[in-house]
């Protein structure tokens, strides 16, 4: 038996049909995906349908608390998620790398099956290509999801208000730091580990709440701080964060301050931003923390009048912007 992916792989003979049947139909053979179908064939969903699709590059793919995998899954199915949705598909396509071994490709394939079954979602469709070495970066993946809207959440954010709370569900920048430690090779004793993960059943605690909730988004590449200023951008509205009630990991905060990282702007791969009225916010704090994803949520600020611009009130009880980078701060976490 092969050890590692050849150029073969990909030419459509046996080689690619050995594939595809040992190591994909093997885990994702059931439902739409019997017969492999070039496109699948699914129940029809009545009322708003939420689609949304993705790619995964990033380096290392493997990393201290998942893989891109993993990161496929959860990455789009928070999309839909926040979006207001509950996914119910992925499609899941695979560009290999020639020489990428194959014991490394089932540890992905086997993470994207178990996320895939935490939740709660059906790899349907996909695709497989290989390319010669040096094209790829071992393994590149697209996940696209569809999802079916839950009706009472009308979310936008220009119904955001002032006095509104601004909640996150767990301690942020997590995935963005155990990724750069990974890459760069910085160890230290409970360093940073990746917040890659599920936001569906936060989402699903605060639908009771819906109509007081406003926005939800998942700060992924750019953080809080560009979800944030997003939100606000061109409105009369403004943010207020309190540095003292923003969860933290201990490691990440290390290797960010060891680095100079400002973890606002550094990708969350399993965590959510809720803005809701005060009265609404509070209950979902509540409920949220009944949730293994959410023991760490807090409310960290409020939206206040100052126009357009995000602030935070320092430990030292000064106030200072908190800008979005001119760039990418740290490429290929995702």
């Amino acid at each position: 038996m092969l050890k590692n992916i050849q150029l073969a792989h990909g030419g459509g003979g046996k080689l690619s049909a050995e594939l595809i049947e040992n190591e994909i139909v093997s885990r994702f053979g059931e439902g739409p995906l019997k017969g492999l179908p070039d496109a699948a064939s699914l129940d029809e969903i009545n009322g708003k349908i939420i689609f949304s699709t993705d790619s995964y590059v990033v380096q290392p793919i493997e990393f201290e608390g998942g893989n891109i995998g993993n990161l496929a899954v959860h990455g789009t199915v928070n999309d839909i998620s926040v979006a207001g949705g509950k996914a119910k598909w992925l499609s899941l396509a695979l560009i290999l790398e020639e020489g990428l071994e194959i014991k490394v490709l089932r540890r992905i394939l086997d993470t994207i099956k178990k996320s895939a079954n935490e939740c709660g979602v059906k790899i349907v469709t996909g695709d497989t290509k290989v390319v010669a070495k040096g094209q790829c970066d071992s393994i590149y993946i697209n996940t696209s999801g569809i999802g079916e809207a839950l009706p009472e959440f009308n979310l936008s954010r220009h119904f955001i208000k002032k006095g509104d709370k601004i909640l996150v569900s767990g301690n942020i920048g997590d995935h963005g730091m155990a990724v750069l430690a990974s890459r760069e090779g910085i160890n230290i004793e409970n360093g940073p580990k990746s917040d890659t993960g599920t936001v569906h059943r936060l989402v699903q605690s605060a639908y009771k709440y819906a109509k007081d909730v406003r926005f939800m988004r998942d700060p992924t590449r750019g953080g809080v701080a560009t979800v944030l200023n997003e939100a606000v951008s061109n409105t009369e509205i403004g943010v207020l964060l309190e540095s003292s009630k923003i969860p933290l990991d201990p490691g990440t905060s290390a290797i960010a301050e060891l680095l100079g990282i400002e973890l606002l702007n550094v990708a969350c791969e399993g965590r959510m931003l809720l803005i809701a009225s005060p009265e609404a916010t509070d209950k979902i704090l509540t409920d949220w923390k009944k949730l293994p994803e959410g023991k760490n949520a807090a409310i960290i600020g409020e939206i206040n009048a100052d126009k357009e611009r995000v602030s935070i009130k320092t430990i030292t009880g000064g106030i200072r912007l908190v800008d979005v980078p001119m760039g990418e701060l740290l490429p290929r976490i995702c």
